[in-house]
């Protein structure tokens, strides 16, 4: 894989949603927790935007990884590797 240009629109749509996603966690009641459980709609909530958050962070350093360097990685981990490198 040939290093090319990375996206200035892929990193600020990436990190707009994480910013969306994190907002909607904050917005949840997180100081109380008997709250928070009360509805499960929140618990499956906050993991749906832990999990999609987290994707799109990986996404993210995919596309650093194969545009910034030419590094084509697929799996979480590797991409976590090799940006540690």
């Amino acid at each position: 894989m040939t290093p090319g240009r990375i996206a200035k629109r892929v990193i600020v749509d990436q990190l707009i949603l994480i910013s969306d996603l994190v907002r909607a966690i904050r917005s949840m009641p997180l100081d109380d927790r008997q709250a928070f459980l009360t509805d499960r709609r929140n618990v499956w909530a906050a993991e749906s935007c832990l999990r999609r958050s987290l994707e799109a962070l990986f996404d993210l350093g995919r596309h650093i990884l194969a545009k910034g360097f030419g590094l084509g990685v697929s799996e979480y981990k590797e991409i976590a590797h090799s940006l540690g490198d």
